[in-house]
């Protein structure tokens, strides 16, 4: 937040502010504070005590010694303040991570569920897992400030629903942040997995690396938008970004999980390429984990397949480049990490299908995160929101 933004009067404001400057390592100690936010001493002082009556920030002891005088006494956030907890559902997996609201990793594993066993089950397996990881930290607990779901399907975030999510069958408005809210008792943020991806992906880049487009390439086909000033690009109702139903030509015939034909999803993604390897190999029983192996080997058939689907996902991503006009698209996804393919085949045709203006200062390039986009986007989404000046306004 810009200095000439924050009002004296709004004491919420401020102290988001400052917390989120000592949480990002911005700032961290009074002087260092005054000047990114262009507040008096006095104001900063008073804010400060109030964060830290309620347990969010402690006194870090003295900086670095200084060319004069005696060194400032540096800030931190509490180490009992808490933690996001994050729940990362795909089609086969649940994740489960803890991380501090200083930005740092506690706990995190994966197991195998299925969110085809219907989202009670699969959320009575993550909570589950949740609180395993929860027990397993050394004292003082971590305790759940915040809960953030990630999941796989357009998401309302507003209400913490998944919105006809065509691979998860049967979670169609299903309350997920308000279920896992009410077992860990405080809020839950809900939100579909490729917008934390990008998300993730763009705070840790520079600030002219956006706006940024994430696609992710995986069971489905999904993109995330992040604007010039940070923030997501959700849509009225969750469905923006939700590329993978974008129609392709020539390809009317090939019916699509969401129940349409011609998608690009349909042709382009994991699961799509997989099937086209099954038929020219003829063997029905090979599996992603064989497409994502093969395609480490440079086996020259699965590296044909994956260049002719990021052919025609490279259409599609031309087309968005004139509607979003970004500064840096991501491709992320369990592809793109075996393979430099897929970014090869959809960089070529974007810059030869998008015009000029619009691709003279674009980066296309893998993700920077890799696998860790998701959660590094989670965390974030779910500190700022813990620090958020509404957060600091309720009772």
């Amino acid at each position: 937040m810009e200095p000439t933004l924050l009002r004296l009067s709004d004491s919420a404001a401020i102290m988001s502010t400052l917390a989120q400057l000592i949480a990002t390592r911005t700032a961290l100690t009074r002087p260092q504070l005054a000047h990114a936010t262009g507040l008096a001493r006095s104001t900063i002082d008073t804010a400060l005590g109030r964060l830290q009556q309620a347990d969010l920030i402690v006194d870090a002891g003295p900086g670095p010694q200084g060319m004069r005088g005696r060194p400032a006494q540096t800030l931190a956030l509490s180490p009992t303040a808490g933690a996001i907890y994050i729940a990362d559902l795909t089609p086969h997996h649940i994740r489960g991570a803890i991380v501090s609201l200083g930005q740092r990793l506690l706990a995190s594993r994966r197991v195998t569920f299925p969110l085809a066993n219907g989202p009670e089950a699969t959320l009575q397996a993550t909570a589950d897992l949740l609180t395993e990881l929860q027990a397993s930290l050394d004292r003082p607990p971590a305790t759940a400030r915040a809960v953030v779901a990630s999941l796989p399907g357009p998401v309302d975030a507003k209400r913490g629903i998944p919105v006809r999510p065509p691979i998860m069958p049967g979670w169609d408005a299903f309350p997920v942040a308000q279920w896992l809210g009410e077992r860990f008792g405080c809020p839950c943020l809900a939100d579909n997995d490729v917008n934390l991806m990008a998300l993730g992906e763009a705070r840790a880049l520079p600030a002219d690396q956006s706006p940024l487009l994430f696609v992710k390439v995986g069971t489905g086909i999904g993109g995330g938008l992040v604007s010039n000033t940070g923030r997501l690009h959700r849509g009225a109702d969750g469905a923006a970004g939700d590329i993978g139903h974008l129609r392709v030509s020539g390809v009317a015939d090939v019916i699509c999980s969401c129940g349409n034909a011609g998608c690009v999803e349909a042709v382009a993604s994991a699961v799509a390429i997989t099937a086209n390897l099954r038929l020219a190999q003829g063997n029905p029983d090979l599996t992603r984990a064989d497409l994502e192996a093969l395609a480490r080997a440079g086996d020259p058939l699965v590296l044909r397949l994956i260049r002719d689907a990021a052919a025609i996902l490279g259409a599609t991503v031309a087309d968005l480049v004139h509607v979003y006009n970004p500064a840096r698209i991501v491709i992320g996804g369990p592809l793109a990490a075996v393979s430099d393919d897929l970014l090869a085949g959809v960089r070529s045709v974007v810059y030869q299908q998008a015009l000029p203006l619009a691709t003279r200062n674009l980066t296309l390039a893998n993700s920077e995160l890799g696998d860790m986009a998701g959660l590094v986007g989670a965390a974030v989404y779910g500190i700022e929101h813990v620090l958020s000046p509404a957060a600091f306004r309720q009772p």
